[in-house]
């Protein structure tokens, strides 16, 4: 099983590591007891689940999609007839063409809060080094 050290649990998790630290001190995360500490990586994802659902949708829509992000819109460009969309989502950019009509008729502006639906076919899993 993998596990990380303090550093590498926050920047997955998109947190400070003085975060991570209090999260151990109160046994919100487990240790494996080594020195320095190190976080089993399954504690991590469950953790990692946890904060996910503390991002509410907003939204009252039913979907099949499952793949949905709570975020902050942080760049909005229309060129013409196109627009590119930048949603920030926790620790995740998440980037959408659109039309520009679409993009003014949802009142996409920066700070605005919006969620980045996504249903793909092929979705692609790597693991670094193993």
């Amino acid at each position: 099983m993998d596990r990380f050290r303090i550093s590498e649990a926050a920047r997955l998790l998109g947190v400070s590591d003085d975060t991570v630290r209090r999260w151990v001190d109160s046994d919100a995360l487990p240790t494996t007891g080594e020195s320095p500490a190190r976080i089993p990586g399954d504690a991590l994802a469950a953790h990692a689940v946890e904060l996910a659902r503390a991002a509410t949708d907003p939204s009252d829509v039913l979907s099949s999609a499952r793949n949905r992000f709570v975020g902050l819109v942080t760049r909005v460009q229309i060129d013409g007839v196109m627009a590119q969309v930048d949603l920030q989502a926790g620790p995740h950019r998440v980037v959408s063409l659109l039309s520009a009509e679409a993009v003014r008729e949802l009142g996409l502006e920066v700070g605005s809060l919006a969620v980045a639906v996504m249903k793909a076919t092929n979705v692609i899993i790597e693991r670094p080094g193993a």
